[in-house]
């Protein structure tokens, strides 16, 4: 019976003790909890402060001459923050501007050669058309001499015949009928190259239309010449790094005589004017919460401070807690992350990366209140 005593004492003992310590630590928790809680129609939160990320990168490849960008400097929109090497983007954009200087001194060419044809081609017209009636007009005349000179010498034929002439007249006669003829048939031909030479000229319209074609092919020459300057220009103008938007420099990730490749981050940098705190929200309070509630987020480095925000972003699925985030109940598994965007941040001195509390005022009429997480 005595064993019996000692060996229930053994097991009450430890017993008692487990019972002690579960109650101590449920109250632990339960203090915890209860210190967390917020009047109704706050929510707090807790996350890290982060802003859009701004990065100036390379769009060629090529190497970092240098960078003119330190980190924690801020750096305007559109500001040169690195520099690659050019040299051969240089003498690219000298080769594309010798091919515009030929293709245009060839067009200047073409030009001036359709404006002379574009005058020579009424002229060589107006001559034909000119040499034509001359040699329709020395045409008719030799006609008549020749129609002539066959009367004359039909009729010193019929005299001879008759012994009316001495014989010499007739042949005189005959000749020059002969010569008429003669002349009839080289006027004929005059007009014939007359007429030959005014076709001829009437080709110059297409003459004319043949230049212009050249002309719109050189021109179309010249302008691929001068797309490949402004692409050579573009390309050496892209070998000077900008900054994309105004930010503060959070790391250099490239430093001189590195080589980059195409899309390649030379400087991250972020908007201290434009930062977010993100938070996870409970499943069970995502309800209560709409865009545009206001916020009061708490830094420890300024405990009597709070900075204002706004509900910006909530999102539309939920998802498991994060290892590394606090929520008002730990044994919540389904949170939905929110963004909540801060109005001003006085003398930068929030940064990306900082931890911060916040509460989200969902009633109008509840009274705010600083979080408490100890």
């Amino acid at each position: 019976m005595q064993t019996n005593k000692q060996d229930k004492r053994k097991l009450i003992g430890p017993g008692l003790l487990a019972v002690a310590l579960v109650v101590i630590v449920g109250g632990f928790f339960y203090y915890l909890a209860q210190s967390k809680k917020l009047p109704e129609g706050l929510i707090a939160a807790s996350g890290r402060i982060e802003g859009e990320r701004i990065v100036a990168a390379a769009k060629y490849p090529g190497r970092v001459v240098k960078i003119m960008a330190k980190e924690g400097e801020t750096v305007s929109a559109g500001a040169v923050v690195a520099q690659l090497e050019d040299t051969t983007f240089q003498s690219r954009v000298e080769q594309a501007r010798q091919a515009l200087n030929g293709s245009e001194a060839q067009l200047r060419g073409a030009q001036a050669a359709l404006d002379v044809t574009q005058k020579e081609v009424p002229m060589a017209i107006n001559g034909a058309q000119a040499a034509v009636s001359q040699a329709l007009a020395m045409s008719g005349k030799a006609n008549a001499v020749e129609l002539q000179a066959r009367r004359d010498a039909q009729r010193h034929k019929d005299l001879f015949e008759r012994g009316v002439i001495e014989r010499h007249r007739y042949e005189q006669a005959d000749l020059a009928w002969q010569v008429a003829q003669a002349d009839l048939k080289a006027a004929q031909e005059s007009v014939s190259r007359a007429q030959q030479g005014a076709l001829q000229a009437g080709l110059g319209g297409d003459k004319v239309k043949a230049k212009q074609q050249e002309i719109g092919a050189l021109q179309a020459q010249r302008e691929r010449a001068l797309a490949a300057v402004a692409e050579a220009n573009a390309i050496l103008g892209d070998l000077v790094i900008k900054a994309p938007a105004t930010g503060v420099v959070l790391a250099r990730l490239r430093e001189p005589g590195e080589v980059v490749m195409p899309g390649s981050a030379i400087l991250d940098m972020v908007d201290l004017d434009a930062l977010h705190l993100k938070v996870y929200v409970p499943e069970s309070k995502i309800g209560q919460l709409r865009l545009g509630l206001p916020v009061r987020i708490y830094i420890d480095a300024q405990p009597d401070q709070f900075y204002s925000a706004k509900v910006s972003f909530i999102a539309s699925r939920a998802e498991f807690t994060p290892k590394e985030v606090q929520t008002t109940d730990e044994r919540v598994k389904l949170v939905y992350a929110v963004k909540l965007a801060i109005d001003k941040n006085p003398e930068h001195k929030l940064t990306p990366g900082l931890p911060a509390d916040a509460v989200i005022r969902w009633k109008d009429d509840a009274a705010w209140q600083k979080p408490s997480w100890k």
